[in-house]
C-alpha cells in the first residue's frame, strides 16, 4: 500500500474538505439543470481494494441492479478514474427531469447516463483541480454496464489496481427516486504529488 498508507488523518480531512467544495459545485450545477434540490452526502474517503467498494457503498444495496459510467482523468502527475453508479430505479424520474419524451429503451438510458455524467464529472473534477492548482485532461466516458449488480460492474475494473484511495459521494434528488454514487479512484502512482499538494494546503 506504500504511499497510500501514509495518508494521515490531517490529509484525509483536507481531502474531504476539497471533495466537499467540489461536489457542492457539481450538485449546484445539477440542481440548476434539473430545477430541483440536490441532497448531498458527506464525502467518504477510504483506502480500498476493488472488492471492498461494493460493500462500502453507502446508499446502494449490493443486491440491487445498477448502471455505471467511468471516465479517466490525468494532470500534473495525478491520474485517476471517476465512476458514476446509478440505481436502476432512477431512470424513470431522471427522464422526466431531463424532459426525455422518447420511450426509455437501452439507448435512451445510455444517453441519460452520459448527460448526467458529463455534468457531475466535469464540475466535480474541475472543482478538485482548481483547489489543488491542477488542470485535468479527460478521457472519453465509457459505459461500464447497464442493469447489473454492483459487484459485477466493479469486477470490470478489478485487475487495474490492488489498493486505491477512493472518495465516495452520494447524490439524491429531493422528491424523486433518483440516487447515484460518484467514486473518484486514485492509485498509488498519484499519491506522491497528491500528498505534496495537501501538505502545501495544510501549511
Amino acid at each position: 500500500m506504500s504511499l497510500i498508507a501514509n495518508l494521515s488523518e490531517e490529509h484525509r480531512d483536507c481531502l474531504q474538505e476539497i471533495a466537499n467544495v467540489a461536489m457542492g459545485r457539481a450538485g449546484d450545477r445539477l440542481a440548476r439543470l434539473l430545477d430541483t434540490f440536490v441532497i448531498l452526502s458527506i464525502p467518504h474517503i477510504a483506502v480500498m481494494r476493488p472488492s471492498d467498494i461494493a460493500m462500502a457503498l453507502q446508499s446502494i444495496d449490493s443486491r440491487e441492479s445498477v448502471s455505471g459510467v467511468c471516465q479517466g482523468f490525468i494532470g500534473g502527475g495525478i491520474s485517476g478514474e471517476a465512476m458514476l453508479l446509478f440505481n436502476d430505479t432512477s431512470f424513470s424520474d431522471l427522464a422526466k427531469l431531463m424532459k426525455y419524451d422518447d420511450e426509455m429503451d437501452h439507448q435512451a438510458e445510455r444517453e441519460l447516463l452520459m448527460d448526467t455524467t458529463n455534468v457531475l464529472f466535469g464540475a466535480c473534477l474541475k472543482g478538485i483541480g482548481e483547489q489543488i492548482d491542477l488542470e485535468f485532461s479527460y478521457g472519453s466516458p465509457m459505459v461500464l454496464g447497464q442493469h447489473v449488480r454492483v459487484s459485477e460492474l466493479l469486477n470490470l475494473n478489478s485487475n487495474r489496481w490492488d489498493y486505491a484511495l477512493v472518495t465516495e459521494i452520494n447524490y439524491q434528488l429531493e422528491g424523486y427516486d433518483v440516487n447515484c454514487d460518484m467514486l473518484i479512484v486514485l492509485t498509488d502512482d498519484s499519491m506522491d504529488i497528491l500528498l505534496k499538494k495537501l501538505d502545501y494546503l495544510l501549511a
